[in-house]
């Protein structure tokens, strides 16, 4: 039969034998040919080989060389079939034939790809589950694509064929770099991974960098998987995608999943979370990262799996079971996401296909001297095209709310932690990271093109100018930043104590001075409770209580501060020691009653911030805010007024002396009854109950700019805020 059949160079029958041919469908599967269908398959072990027709039909198959199998099948086109083949020891095994198959991955798929413009790539690379109707029934299997364009030859390895992939080669889809094999059978659950021929001839074996699902680490296979989960969050969606974050309230609760409370699931942990956050009144949660990292002490901010949750919780549906649960009870969900670099892992991004390919290729823009990591390579279109559709695949797959994006400075700078003579300028001659820039102003535009009620979240640590400002004005076009300079600068006040505050009282005022130049979230966040830094009870000056009292009056401070506001997990209780993922939270000092009035007084704060506009509608405007005396260091005081667009107010004043100030004249706009609203030294939250009886009257005469004003009663380390009654408000 050989002879009747065209003829095959032995090299390339060697080549398909050993799994490295670039394009095996050229040869294997079925062939329309002038006399019929000619059929190829690669079964090196079988005693015979035959191929299964419809209506019982089998046309025995010929042993051509190195366990290549072919037969002529008399039709006019090419009919469905299965390959039956027996072994030594007498058993059949009827199969499909994976390389009779179309390709999985179109033309404009691929033009796409290479021009860095799929949005959405998940949907063509990694692993997909794919049902067809056939002659012979339904068949159900897995296609596989995967980018290498440096490989000489690529296979599919699993628990499905014993990680032995020479029966599994894939075909290169032309120029474009992407491989693809669509393999009957493989279901939802299977292992796999991919073998890459490189170069140089040797095999390495990477995961899927699009893998949607991963092992358990310390086990670092990918898994097909298929989403099952059903959403409920409709009217969620509906109105996020209405609602200006800006003018909107926020107050983010920062947590890492897998220390907040040992032990849980995403399941579990949304029967816990959820009437914990409701409890304590946040609008938000922050997630640090929960894409896949094989080392658990990174916290996620070392990530090889970007497109799998990571598995040591759950499943992909599993998260968003937990998402969908958070949006039901009106939590907004942000989560932490890592483009600025990844680890050597030699099982994962880096050298994938042998060749610096997501990584830069010279190692002073393509590796962190901190960090130990690659850099991406921000510049070339398919890798930018791989962080783009993230970006956009957290938000469209697992309905995030927001992504606060890490390490922005490290992108932005070529000499970013540099030595001099370690890092190369760009084409300017200039320290700008030129194409780093473009990929965070396309990923912005694009998020917010196709998502507009999310949130892009900056954490950037320098004074880079349009951080949060429109792209088309040449910004970087984010939502918000992280304001980490009144991070900084609060932390360095409040950690003094009192007696020597005065002489610092411009690290309190300096942020107004900046307070629009960008729209600013206000962290204190997990880089500040962990390397020895202790947690943020522990930084406060003097004794217990008066680091009890420093705490609430911080924490009342930020809150009324122009700006959302974020606060890491354990700080809401007053935790003691610093954040430790191994030990988690300290939530036994929660039944003291000190710590639990901490959590008493963040409830109080986040319910009365959401029930008044003023303290929020307008933090990024300057006409939000006013100052009614923010000089007066001798006696650590601050006192300010907050607007909503109705031009409500509410006063606040704040006093970081541990003297009480009686007779301390307050400037306010309306005279007559205000209400106090929130008093950090109320006995209900720990304090010593030093106050005004619930209200004050403006009945006396213009002060500190204001037409009217009060004489009221300051407690020490203690913040009070005020409200006009609502019959002073009419009069």
């Amino acid at each position: 039969m050989s002879t009747q059949l065209p003829q095959i160079d032995v090299h390339e029958l060697w080549r398909i034998s050993a799994g490295t041919h670039h394009n095996p469908h050229e040869i294997l599967g079925a062939h329309q040919i002038e006399r019929g269908v000619v059929i190829r398959t690669l079964k090196p072990l079988a005693q015979s080989v035959s191929v299964a027709l419809a209506g019982g039909k089998e046309i025995e198959l010929t042993h051509l060389d190195q366990g290549i199998w072919q037969g002529l099948i008399e039709s006019a086109s090419i009919p469905d079939y299965r390959i039956k083949a027996t072994y030594e020891d007498g058993v059949e095994w009827l199969v499909d034939d994976p390389y009779h198959y179309l390709p999985t991955v179109g033309e404009l798929d691929l033009h796409l790809i290479q021009e860095g413009r799929h949005e959405y790539l998940w949907n063509v690379l990694g692993a997909h589950i794919r049902e067809y109707q056939t002659d012979l029934g339904k068949v159900r299997g897995t296609g596989f694509s995967v980018w290498a364009p440096n490989a000489q030859a690529v296979r599919v390895v699993g628990d499905f064929n014993n990680w032995n992939g020479v029966a599994h080669a894939m075909r290169v889809m032309g120029s474009s770099g992407v491989w693809e094999l669509f393999i009957p059978s493989v279901d939802a659950g299977t292992k796999y991974k991919f073998e890459i021929l490189t170069r140089e001839g040797h095999w390495i074996t990477k995961i899927d960098p699009l893998a949607r699902a991963t092992e358990t680490p310390p086990h670092t296979a990918s898994v097909v998987t298929e989403s099952l989960h059903q959403w409920k969050d409709k009217k969620w969606l509906s109105d996020r995608n209405q609602r200006d974050a800006l003018s909107s309230p926020m107050s983010i609760y920062e947590m890492h999943v897998g220390s907040w409370r040992h032990g849980l699931n995403y399941r579990s942990l949304a029967d816990e979370l959820i009437p914990y956050l409701q409890y304590l009144g946040f609008t938000h949660v922050e997630f640090m990262p929960v894409a896949e990292h094989p080392f658990a002490p990174s916290w996620g901010y070392q990530v090889t799996g970007y497109y799998a949750p990571t598995s040591r919780f759950g499943s992909p549906d599993d998260f968003k079971y937990l998402v969908d649960r958070l949006h039901e009870n009106n939590i907004g969900v942000i989560l932490d996401w890592v483009p600025a670099h990844f680890p050597k892992d030699d099982w994962a991004l880096a050298r994938f296909d042998g060749t610096a390919l997501y990584e830069h290729s010279d190692p002073r823009r393509g590796e962190h001297p901190d960090w130990g990591t690659m850099i991406f390579d921000f510049g070339r279109n398919e890798v930018r095209n791989f962080l783009v559709a993230n970006a956009l695949y957290w938000i469209e797959e697992f309905h995030i709310d927001g992504l606060r994006v890490d390490a922005v400075a490290s992108m932005l700078y070529l000499d970013y932690s540099r030595e001099a003579d370690n890092w190369l300028p760009n084409q300017y001659g200039g320290r700008e990271n030129l194409d780093a820039i473009k990929f965070l102003q396309e990923t912005n535009a694009t998020v917010y093109k196709r998502n507009p009620g999310v949130m892009m979240i900056a954490e950037e640590s320098t004074s880079w100018g349009g951080v949060s400002a429109p792209t088309d004005g040449g910004g970087l076009g984010f939502g918000f930043k992280w304001n980490m300079g009144w991070m900084h600068d609060t932390l360095q006040y409040i950690e003094k104590d009192p007696m020597y505050r005065k002489f610092h009282h411009g690290e309190l005022t300096f942020s107004m001075l900046y307070a629009y130049d960008e729209k600013f979230v206000l962290p204190i966040s997990h880089d500040e409770v962990v390397h020895g830094k202790g947690s943020l009870l522990a930084k406060m000056p003097g004794d217990r209580w008066q680091q009890l009292a420093n705490l609430r009056v911080f924490l009342a401070y930020m809150w009324a501060h122009p700006g959302k506001q974020l606060l890491f997990m354990g700080q809401e209780f007053g935790q003691l020691s610093e954040w430790s993922q191994e030990r988690g939270l300290d939530w036994w000092i929660t039944d003291q009653p000190s710590h639990k009035a901490i959590m008493t007084l963040v409830g109080a704060l986040n319910r009365t911030y959401l029930e008044n506009p003023a303290m929020w509608q307008r933090d990024h405007e300057q006409g939000g805010f006013q100052w009614v005396d923010g000089g007066n260091a001798d006696a650590n005081t601050l006192s300010f007024i907050r607007y909503d667009r109705e031009g409500n107010p509410i006063a606040v004043v704040v006093n970081f002396s541990g003297q009480p100030h009686d007779n301390f004249r307050l400037g306010l706009p309306i005279a007559g009854v205000w209400n106090e609203i929130l008093n950090t030294d109320a006995a209900d939250y720990g304090g010593s109950g030093v106050g005004n009886f619930g209200q004050i009257e403006a009945n006396q005469g213009e002060s500190q700019g204001q037409p009217h004003s009060a004489s009221i009663t300051v407690p020490p380390l203690a913040a009070v805020w005020f409200k006009p009654d609502s019959n002073s408000l009419k009069k």
